[in-house]
């Protein structure tokens, strides 16, 4: 599947660019003055191969979620046991992306890929685990060839179809945007707050 996915990526679409930049020339405004946004719309209008690129819909946002073995090493105050709560937090619509995606109507998903609790199942996480956190970078490598690829691979197929349908893809027919997401909820217990994650 990786082989596959990297075998489809192809070049940037230069026409397609060359008519972004163009009409940055002919927007009523200073010459860069919308910074980083103006060299990021060139390039998306290069992925699509058109200008200017359409909106994905519909939106969809996927959090991936693990732990780092190098916390062994004290690189953190916090305990590991966050990751659990921040997962929970972002469940129930408590962090700072829900709020975004809450603005378009982008559902979350979240994707454990290498949480060191054992998570349960529960709606909107999708349990892709490649192994119990990550290996100590202090020690060893952080995670094997074989792992990085799954974890890659884990990447490509989740999250579930629908939310796949929300990203860039040239040939992809608009659809409908879905509802939007759940509402804040409080975070869970021991969580440090809500506007961290």
């Amino acid at each position: 599947m990786l082989d596959q996915t990297i075998g489809a990526i192809r070049p940037l679409d230069e026409p397609a660019m060359a008519a972004a930049r163009e009409l940055h020339g002919r927007l009523t405004k200073p010459a860069g003055s919308l910074g980083e946004l103006e060299p990021l719309s060139v390039r998306l209008a290069g992925l699509a191969a058109t200008c200017p690129p359409p909106i994905p819909e519909p939106a969809a946002v996927a959090v991936f979620a693990g732990d780092h073995g190098v916390h062994a090493q004290r690189v953190t105050p916090w305990p590991q046991e966050v990751t659990a709560q921040m997962v929970a937090n972002f469940l129930a619509g408590g962090a700072v992306v829900n709020a975004f995606a809450r603005q378009v109507g982008a559902p979350v998903t979240v994707v454990d890929v290498g949480v060191a609790a054992a998570l349960a199942p529960a709606p909107g996480l999708v349990l892709a685990k490649i192994r119990a956190g990550t290996g100590d970078i202090t020690t060893g490598p952080a995670l094997t060839r074989d792992e990085v690829r799954a974890a890659l691979e884990a990447g490509g197929t989740a999250p579930t179809p629908p939310t796949r349908s929300g990203y860039w893809r040239r040939s992809a027919e608009p659809s409908t945007r879905p509802s939007p997401g759940s509402s804040s909820g409080p975070p869970p217990a021991g969580y440090p707050s809500s506007s961290t994650a």
